[in-house]
């Protein structure tokens, strides 16, 4: 074998005996990230090394600092695992190492991109003929939209941004939800809409926004304005009501977009479609495959209904570069990137509609599983209503529940992170993974069960 043979071995051979760990070894990583500064600190060597060598050293000393994200029992932030396709397809994704910014330079990648977009848009009942745009996850699919969002209304009132710039222009109503994620004001910050300017409506016991809050938010100004509603909050899982909400928004011709970083994929099961119902109103959607699909970092997806919105916001000018169409740097951000949907492709191309279905209905029934399990246990207090994938949690006082969520990823067998619901420590549990199975879901239980009464 060449020396990319050897290199190329080297790696399945240690991806192999990684995911081959998975069922044993702590969820949590057993180096902190000063242990693995020192395992890897040192000059740069004055020569090279053989890149076999290079991929068995790396694999080695990264080892005790890898977290099992991809196994049945990491249930920490919203993160999911990763698909046997969809891991194979990014690697080939990195093999093929295509630049999929522009549909001439690259059409096989650019093609099989839009049609994971086009079958998304038909998994979650959208305009077939709405903009997808691969970015790196959630927060940049926010930014993308609500970038694009904010050229649509201002040039509705004759201001053109990409003109005319922002210095002078008329200010923008950027209304949010009181339990919105912390990536909406991100963005806004990015945009140029600081966080004493954010218009906040009030949000019901699950955080999900109160449609009489809006209407009386909305009745008192004018001018450009853009709403921001929620598929899945991120604490309890909870859903705007869109119908609702967007018939209010639209009374005062507001821009509405919908982060559904994990939960718009509730729409593509019919069990819980009705979770989403009246959400194809609005104007843009952000959302990921590296949550809820199960696909490698980093696949997120900003969704546009009018493709005209972000090629206003979004297309570049270099003479050097050619056009055809619609390409996938009219509508997002970047310029030159890997082809971070193709993975998302092999995914749904492996699943298959009822594929995913079933995938989202069992994430679900994990959650109602683990809920069950956790009630059973003597001084755990379930927090939310658990209708999708969030189940939230607390033991005693909140140091007790600090205490708890540390002695749970000191313990291995399982990762849940922590959170502040309305002004109480809470632990979060996230049903995310395709791998998770009723084993999973007992073993975490158990776990717990040991800590809180030895």
């Amino acid at each position: 074998m060449n020396d990319r043979e050897r290199a190329l071995d080297a790696a399945h051979r240690r991806a192999t005996e990684f995911l081959g760990t998975l069922a044993d070894r702590p969820v949590w990583p057993r180096a902190s990230l000063d242990d693995m500064l020192s395992a890897f600190d040192g000059p740069l060597p004055a020569h090279g090394a053989d890149a076999a060598d290079v991929v068995d050293e790396l694999a080695a000393k990264a080892d005790p600092g890898l977290v099992a994200i991809p196994g049945g029992r990491f249930f920490g932030f919203v993160i999911g695992g990763t698909l046997p396709a969809a891991l194979a397809a990014d690697w080939l994704v990195s093999a093929w190492d295509q630049n999929s910014g522009s549909s001439v330079l690259t059409p096989a990648t650019v093609a099989v991109e839009r049609i994971a977009g086009r079958w998304m848009l038909d998994l979650f009942s959208l305009p077939e003929t709405a903009s997808v745009g691969f970015v790196t996850g959630g927060q940049l699919a926010n930014f993308t939209c609500l970038a694009t969002a904010r050229h649509a209304v201002l040039a509705r009132i004759g201001w053109d941004v990409a003109e005319q710039g922002l210095r002078a222009a008329p200010p923008i109503r950027f209304v949010v939800g009181a339990d919105r994620h912390g990536s909406i004001d991100r963005a806004a910050r990015f945009l140029g809409i600081g966080r004493g300017e954010l218009i906040v409506v009030d949000s019901d016991d699950q955080g999900r926004m109160r449609a009489d809050a809006l209407e009386r938010t909305l009745a008192d100004g004018s001018g450009p304005l853009i709403v921001c509603l929620q598929a899945g909050e991120v604490h309890t899982g909870a859903f705007d009501d869109f119908g609702r909400l967007i018939e209010v928004a639209r009374r005062h011709d507001a821009w509405v977009h919908v982060d559904g970083a994990f939960g718009l994929w509730a729409a593509a099961s019919p069990a819980l479609r009705h979770l989403t119902a009246g959400m194809e109103d609005a104007d843009s959607w952000a959302t990921d495959a590296h949550k809820t699909l199960n696909v490698p970092y980093d696949c997120g997806m900003a969704i546009v209904r009018d493709p005209a919105d972000s090629i206003a916001a979004f297309r570049t000018g270099g003479d050097y570069l050619i056009y055809s169409g619609l390409d996938p740097w009219d509508v997002t951000p970047e310029l030159s990137r890997r082809a971070r949907g193709v993975p998302a492709w092999a995914a749904l191309r492996s699943l298959g509609r009822s594929g995913v279905a079933d995938l989202i209905d069992r994430l679900h029934a994990n959650a109602v599983a683990m809920t069950t399990g956790l009630r059973s246990i003597a001084g755990v207090q379930i927090l939310n209503v658990v209708d999708y994938t969030q189940v939230m949690f607390r033991v005693g006082s909140d140091d007790d529940t600090r205490a708890l969520g540390a002695a749970i990823l000191a313990e291995g067998t399982a990762v849940v992170t922590g959170a502040e619901w309305r002004g109480h420590a809470a632990l979060r549990c996230s049903m995310s993974s395709w791998a998770t199975t009723t084993p999973d879901v007992d073993r975490t239980v158990q776990a717990i069960r040991s800590l809180i009464d030895p």
